[in-house]
């Protein structure tokens, strides 16, 4: 079950990526629900900095793994990430930019609006 799709500025979700198709529900969206609990709300730009990060610290978003369809992500990739890693990444200097639009609100219990502001996309990027 999915919670109500609203961004963190207080909007309608967008979707962040359908290639490579990402989300807890793999729709698209960073939409969340009480199964998730990664809170996979964070719509991320991935540069090789936060991959090198994430790999290093367990989580390898890099490598192909075809048998659960995987294709691994590269920079410029979108991709919902956990709300908890991108503080991580934040606190260690190597968080991506964000999607506002597409991040979801629960976001905000992890992750202060400021600081997701700090590394928003500007208008058409």
């Amino acid at each position: 079950m999915r919670e109500a799709s609203v961004n963190v500025l207080g909007g309608a979700l967008q979707t962040c990526s359908t290639a490579p198709m990402t989300g807890f529900f793999r729709n698209g969206c960073c939409d969340t629900g009480p199964a998730d609990h990664g809170l996979h709300t964070v719509c991320a730009v991935m540069t090789a900095e936060f991959l090198a990060l994430s790999k290093y610290l367990g989580n390898d978003l890099s490598t192909p793994r075809p048998e659960f369809g995987f294709a691994g992500l590269k920079p410029g990739d979108r991709w919902c990430l956990c709300a908890s890693r991108f503080l991580q990444a934040h606190d260690e200097g190597a968080a991506p930019r964000v999607n506002l639009d597409a991040t979801h609100r629960r976001t905000l219990e992890v992750v202060p609006l400021e600081i997701l502001r700090l590394h928003a996309l500007e208008a058409g990027e």
